[in-house]
């Protein structure tokens, strides 16, 4: 195995855990909330909880070819040009700062962390630290993990899922803006208009 088969499982492995499983339990623990809201609904809001589960299992999919079944990568149809070593170094540093971003981003919301839209709940808005810059620092280092992981990986699985998982965070960040709109009022427009969507 090259450093890369090992580095990609264990990364990918510790990100979920660290970023979305510990914070979950954590802030369950702190609030009695569960922060994962989307439900088994056929509401556009629970589809793309469900379009991003497969996306995650469709990542382990290609991570799992790539480092433990290698005779198998090629079914993957990796994208031969895209195979070198600086775009894989270029991938590891972006899986580095998607972490440390995201991390952090989570960190700041605090007790407003939530996977999905509660709509029952009407959470504080954060504008601040990482805010400042982004109104979605965290879906923005996810879509950062997802580059980082295809520039590793480069093939038609990890190109699929970059371009499924960019167009689910586009739709779900549009809705989460309706609903602040509609609980944060003059708040959440005002801060609208200081910071852009991304960067």
């Amino acid at each position: 195995m090259n450093f890369y088969q090992i580095f990609l499982p264990i990364a990918t492995l510790l990100y979920l855990l660290l970023v979305f499983v510990l914070r979950s339990v954590v802030l369950w623990k702190q609030t009695g909330v569960n922060p994962f809201v989307f439900r088994n609904t056929d509401k556009a809001h629970d589809y793309i909880g469900r379009v991003y589960k497969a996306m995650v299992l469709f990542t382990w999919v290609s991570i799992g070819c790539y480092s433990f079944f290698p005779s198998v990568y090629h079914y993957l149809k990796p994208i031969d040009y895209l195979e070198n070593e600086g775009l894989k170094v270029s991938g590891l540093i972006l899986l580095v700062v998607s972490f440390l971003w995201t991390s952090i981003a989570q960190y700041q919301m605090s007790k407003s962390w939530r996977i999905g839209i509660d709509y029952k709940e009407k959470t504080e808005l954060i504008s601040h630290g990482l805010f400042k810059f982004s109104r979605n620092p965290i879906f923005l280092g996810v879509l950062i993990s997802y580059l980082g992981t295809f520039l590793i990986i480069p093939n038609i699985l990890s190109f699929s899922i970059l371009l499924v998982t960019l167009v689910t965070i586009q739709t779900q960040v549009r809705l989460e803006e309706e609903y602040l709109e509609s609980v944060q009022g003059q708040d959440y427009l005002d801060y609208k208009s200081r910071v852009r969507r991304w960067l």
